[in-house]
């Protein structure tokens, strides 16, 4: 398995130097059936094959191929979670029948037997939340031609999560904020979105760590709100954020620019010259210094290559490129190697 560059991870789009990827997901249930976490096995194996039969059936257009999970390896499970096309709930339970469904750009995934029966993605790179709604709602569209979702006229979709009810819509979008972070105001910023029904995860969504000063934030709740609606108001409060950082990251300049272009200095000296580097010193030093390409302190390649970096020094990605498995003290050799040949484009 070639690893590969996924859509979203090209760069760009609108306030692509700040808004790293957009995404809509829509939960999704078959009618009469249980859901995932109340499944028998034969239920979960019959339920795993009208979906791919269903995906069989789309048309040649959708370029959409269909996996079953306990064909993959481990490491490629993991990959397509380090690209963010599947949950890290998806892969992390024993494989049993889960499966996803990949379009060739890998925009689009559909995530079989998670939490819900379907998990509908779609995830382009920038700020560009409603183009991925008009994608994933026209998908939606066609699998209902070929799959009886479960629906309530008075509760929406049904789901396994009562938040997932109504639209079954999670927008969200994957921002790096460091000048938030390192003027301290992201604290204050994340309780007011809170305050407005917005959630803010780290970089693999619900329980993982901020690296690299990148933060999800999405709706909480579905329910009560049109499909149309729940786009537009997250695309506005995404844009605050954007005007935030960028009020912030002015000010680093106006305030502190030497101590701020020594940090993104010595970032730039320690990636380019060391011969081994973990995963998450990796993630740091990379946002340290994509900030400092962005406001004009160095000149580099960062503006194109961070959302690409970012996975590709990630374990999965790095053993499944290597075509074996590698030990750890192995990959943080091969990471700094990486590092260097693509920041400075030689080893």
């Amino acid at each position: 398995m070639n690893p590969g560059f996924s859509q979203w991870m090209s760069g760009g789009g609108p306030e692509g130097d700040i808004v790293l990827s957009s995404r809509i997901r829509l939960a999704r249930n078959l009618s009469g059936m249980p859901f995932p976490h109340r499944m028998k096995d034969e239920e979960g194996r019959a339920m795993l094959s009208t979906v791919e039969d269903a995906v069989a059936e789309l048309e040649p257009g959708w370029n959409i191929q269909f996996k079953r999970l306990d064909s993959l390896a481990p490491l490629e499970r993991q990959l397509l979670m380090e690209k963010h096309l599947v949950s890290p709930m998806l892969i992390q339970n024993p494989i049993r029948y889960e499966g996803v469904a990949l379009d060739d750009r890998e925009s689009i995934s559909i995530m079989v037997n998670e939490e819900d029966h379907l998990r509908v993605q779609v995830l382009l790179p920038g700020l560009q939340l409603d183009e991925a709604w008009q994608v994933a709602n026209r998908l939606d569209d066609t699998l209902e031609q070929h799959l009886d979702f479960a629906y309530d006229e008075n509760s929406g979709y049904l789901t396994a999560w009562p938040t997932n009810l109504g639209t079954g819509l999670r927008a969200s979008v994957m921002l790096h904020l460091p000048a938030l972070v390192m003027t301290r105001q992201a604290p204050q910023v994340f309780t007011t979105l809170a305050q407005v029904g917005i959630v803010v995860r780290g970089l693999y969504g619900e329980g993982s760590e901020a690296l690299g000063n990148i933060f999800q934030i999405s709706n909480q709740v579905s329910l009560g709100l049109t499909e149309d609606e729940l786009v537009h108001n997250l695309t506005v409060v995404a844009q605050q954020i954007v005007g935030r950082e960028r009020n912030a990251r002015q000010h680093l300049m106006e305030q502190a620019q030497l101590p701020l272009a020594d940090r993104v200095g010595r970032a730039w000296g320690i990636l380019t010259n060391a011969r081994v580097m973990t995963s998450d010193e990796a993630l740091r030093l990379l946002s340290d210094v994509k900030l400092g390409v962005d406001l004009g302190l160095i000149k580099g390649p960062l503006p194109y290559t961070f959302s690409q970096l970012t996975v590709m020094t990630r374990p999965a990605f790095l053993q499944v490129d290597a075509e074996r498995e590698l030990a750890p003290g192995e990959r943080d050799q091969i990471r700094a190697a990486t590092l260097r040949t693509h920041l400075l484009g030689k080893d």
